[in-house]
């Protein structure tokens, strides 16, 4: 293994080349090959670095078979650094069965920090940052992003999507749709570019924003949806079960203290709910 080359996960700018670090121009300068996304995309960033380091290709459409070429490369000593058109590679990006085969191959990775654009989307949104799920791209197809956001309804964390120009306002209206006009979302457009934008608001006033001027629905786009807001008084049908369950065997206190704890409830509602099937079933 000492003698194996590493590979090297290089974060690129996503819009604004001064974002490039000082640690991901030396790295690139000094691996003996480039994996690429896009090698004639990737060619005009190392031209603006003077990098003249050789290119090589990895997209969705070879990296199975690419991955196993660059694996021996790797056996043989060469170090290689992996490349996206823009962002952290493997986010929303390939390189995933690369990095995979890798550590299946006792490869040393060496992933370097840099732009994303999620993460540089979250950071200025001002929606809840302590939990938060990143899904990618939603489906394409209408019934497909409708199933996708369904199952994020009562999801509690801030959701973070990309989306391109000509499905955002699509998009947004499936997230009315599906989870209402009054959610809060933030869209940001064109982050570290001339036009950087972010508008913040709810869903309803999201879709009037992007059908407000076309230039709302040009460039490629980061959707945040904040997290669903939870009533104290709601008990999830899971606790309830819970909690009869738990009454079978336990006074009421001790029961609802238990179901409260585990699912982040008030006592004192629960309580009173247990009470109540205790009505119920003496009646």
């Amino acid at each position: 293994m000492a003698n194996f080359g590493k590979l090297f996960i290089v974060p690129t700018p996503i819009g604004n080349l001064e974002d490039i670090t000082l640690r991901a121009i030396r790295v690139l300068g000094e691996v003996d090959l480039i994996a690429a996304e896009d090698t004639r995309h990737s060619q005009k960033l190392l031209q603006h670095i003077d990098i003249s380091t050789r290119l090589i290709s990895l997209h969705d459409h070879n990296e199975t078979q690419r991955a196993k070429q660059l694996i021996e490369k790797l056996h043989q000593g060469l170090n290689i650094a992996l490349i996206s058109d823009a962002g952290t590679p493997l986010i929303s990006d390939p390189g995933y069965g690369l990095v995979n085969q890798c550590r299946a191959n006792n490869v040393d990775v060496i992933p370097l920090p840099g732009p994303c654009a999620a993460i540089t989307a979250l950071s200025g949104a001002g929606l809840a940052t302590d939990r938060f799920r990143f899904d990618g791209f939603l489906p394409a197809k209408q019934q497909a992003k409708i199933q996708a956001l369904e199952s994020i309804e009562r999801e509690t964390a801030t959701c973070v999507f990309y989306e391109s120009p000509r499905r955002i306002a699509d998009t947004m209206q499936a997230v009315v749709d599906v989870l209402g006009g009054e959610r809060k979302v933030v869209v940001a457009k064109e982050l570290s570019k001339t036009f950087e934008t972010f508008y913040s608001g709810t869903a309803d006033e999201a879709l009037e924003w992007l059908h407000a001027d076309s230039n709302h629905q040009r460039g490629e786009f980061v959707l945040m949806v904040a997290g669903y807001k939870t009533d104290a008084n709601e008990i999830p049908e899971e606790a309830l079960k819970l909690l009869k369950l738990l009454m079978g065997e336990l006074p009421p206190k001790k029961a609802a203290g238990i179901v409260a704890q585990q699912y982040g409830l008030k006592k004192n509602t629960l309580y009173q709910m247990g009470l109540a099937f205790s009505e119920t079933k003496a009646d």
